[in-house]
């Protein structure tokens, strides 16, 4: 643990339990995963999954990990999908979302994409029914204009931002699922869009951003036709995601 906290784990000693069930009594295998976390590689990828809103969601190399910060999302979206009715998980990643609407909703349908293939595989690898495409372009056609709830953790770090992430953040993981364009909001708004045209009217749209976005998107949502607009904080009272509705 002592290597842990010297490389500047913050919760060293829950990384050392979890990384010691991972080598499974391998001594050269522990050494091996404990020097890869020094050098900032996340654990999700070295033990091989993350618990998300209680929930143990695979995590394969090279596929985004899941934050806590999106747990505040996720619940509210299982708040507003009703039993037996379908969602939408777009840029899924390793299907964090996906996977928490399907357990705590069985009865629902809930489909997924991602552009990248690697989070494709992740996220059927976690049971969620995901196709490889760029937002919904890829969706099957009987889920136009019915979807209950949509939601989206889609590239949202402004370009110009993206120096001031954590080193092992930038040097780790894929940038694709991380900029956002000149402030952050491009994927935003085609998220946005793209959602108008699956929704039913009254469903739910349900957005990960941060910083002056949303007031940025209401041009954007106002176009599309959404309505009751609310921004979502976590328990520190920062501002997480934003939610609205369909016309």
């Amino acid at each position: 643990m002592a290597t842990l906290v010297a490389a500047g784990c913050v919760a060293a000693d829950e990384e050392a339990d979890a990384l010691l069930a991972a080598a499974v009594g391998n001594g050269d295998r522990l050494a091996d995963l404990v020097a890869r976390r020094c050098t900032g590689e996340p654990l999700a990828w070295l033990v091989g999954s993350v618990r998300f809103c209680g929930e143990e969601v695979v995590v394969h190399p090279g596929v985004y990990v899941p934050r806590w910060q999106t747990e505040t999302m996720a619940a509210e979206a299982v708040a507003r999908l009703p039993d037996g009715g379908v969602a939408v998980d777009l840029c899924t990643g390793a299907g964090a979302i996906a996977v928490v609407l399907g357990r705590r909703r069985p009865a629902a349908r809930v489909l997924a994409t991602d552009v990248d293939p690697g989070a494709v595989a992740c996220a059927r690898a976690n049971g969620v029914d995901a196709y490889e495409c760029d937002l919904a372009a890829g969706l099957p056609a009987d889920v136009r204009g019915v979807v209950d709830v949509v939601t989206a953790v889609v590239p949202y770090v402004p370009t110009e931002a993206l120096h001031l992430l954590p080193r092992d953040v930038l040097a780790y993981e894929p940038r694709v699922a991380l900029d956002g364009g000149p402030g952050g909001t491009r994927d935003l708004e085609r998220a946005a869009a793209d959602a108008a045209a699956l929704l039913r009217p009254g469903g739910s749209l349900l957005l990960e951003l941060g910083g002056d976005q949303a007031d940025a998107l209401g041009p954007v949502l106002a176009e599309h036709g959404y309505r009751d607009v609310e921004l979502l904080h976590d328990d520190d009272g920062d501002l997480r995601a934003l939610a609205c509705r369909s016309s």
